[in-house]
């Protein structure tokens, strides 16, 4: 079978940088004066300094966003608001990552399109939209990946793998794109409050093929921690889209990650992988890979970077650690991606670089 490749990879997010106000706004939500105490102490050691919304943020003080999508004490929007939302905003979004990638130039020999998302979702949707914005060919194999969470860019990455596996001449576009923002839930209770601290808007790109060049896919490995089921799960409400993200997760996972180590590495050691791209889930996520895997320090530098500058992205998340990590790499280093979602569940990619 053929290699497979990720060429190169594109990535963009929105013009509002929300994270000051955003914590400001749900942070009206803690009444109690001990847990406002416990909220923001966890919003400063987030180790977040930027997110970004297509949502324009009110001053610091305000109360919410000047759009008026969210206001305290008042209702918040609709689950269909949110979706009209996300169809009005997603276009550009996506438009200016694959640009980026310099799609207009691939266009005639895309072959298949593969779009990953769990915040937004249309008929036809974005896959449509990319196919005659850019003049691809109505024949092309398009496939839409939904509700697998921040985990869904290696899913998406391995449905390429096995399309291109078995059609060397396949050149596959995959997009993940996340407005995370849009589901910002007026609610009291503290783990969902903490969990909205971390969240924002992105969207990322890559161009799949058999052509040498960029990173050069090895294999995928999935596993499930089933008595974790209830740790993440994101439902749709009356309200948008309604996630819990227990405060067990980074315990659940750096106790998972010794037994999934041999299996996720192919038979290697985690003493052998030169670069880790672990999905920045949140700070204690980063912190429980580490740990569980007893990484050197600074072997997830990049994930915390990424982290630092854009938050949480969901699905696109990974794929801009990879970016990076694309950016700077020496031929023949051994890596492997990780990202987690609801589950719990675990989706690893292992790649070289060329």
């Amino acid at each position: 079978m053929s290699q497979v490749f990720i060429n190169r990879i594109a990535c963009a997010v929105p013009q509002h940088q929300v994270h000051d106000a955003f914590t400001i706004l749900v942070g009206r939500y803690v009444l109690d004066g001990r847990n406002s105490t416990t909220f923001h102490r966890m919003a400063a050691r987030s180790q977040i300094e930027k997110r970004w919304s297509v949502l324009e943020a009110s001053e610091p003080r305000g109360s919410g966003t000047t759009c008026g999508f969210y206001a305290f004490g008042q209702p918040y929007p609709s689950t269909k608001t949110r979706i009209a939302r996300f169809e009005s905003e997603a276009p550009a979004l996506a438009q200016m990552a694959l640009d980026r990638l310099g799609l207009a130039d691939e266009a005639k020999g895309v072959t298949h399109i593969i779009f990953a998302s769990c915040t937004g979702f249309a008929a036809p949707g974005l896959d449509q939209w990319v196919v005659n914005e850019y003049g691809i060919r109505g024949s092309v194999e398009r496939t839409v990946i939904g509700f697998m969470g921040c985990q869904a860019a290696i899913n998406a990455m391995k449905s390429a793998w096995h399309i291109v596996r078995s059609d060397p001449g396949a050149r596959v576009i995959v997009m993940c794109l996340e407005l995370c923002t849009l589901h910002l839930q007026g609610t009291t209770a503290m783990e969902q409050l903490l969990s909205f601290l971390i969240f924002a808007d992105g969207c990322a790109t890559a161009l799949v093929t058999a052509d040498p060049g960029g990173i050069r896919v090895d294999g995928f490995h999935a596993a499930l921690v089933p008595q974790a089921a209830d740790q993440i799960t994101w439902h749709i409400g009356d309200s948008g889209f309604d996630m819990t993200l227990s405060g067990l997760v980074p315990f659940t996972v750096a106790h998972a990650m010794p037994m999934l180590a041999e299996a996720m590495l192919g038979g290697a050691r985690p003493a052998d992988v030169d670069l880790w791209a672990v999905h920045p889930g949140g700070r204690t996520i980063l912190d429980a890979v580490s740990h569980g895997l007893d990484l050197p320090e600074g072997a997830l530098a990049e994930s915390r970077a990424v982290l630092r500058e854009h938050g949480n992205m969901s699905s696109a998340t990974v794929m801009f650690v990879l970016r990076d990590m694309m950016a700077k790499q020496t031929p023949g280093q051994f890596g492997c991606a990780i990202a987690f979602g609801p589950g719990v569940s675990a989706e690893t990619m292992r790649f070289t670089t060329v």
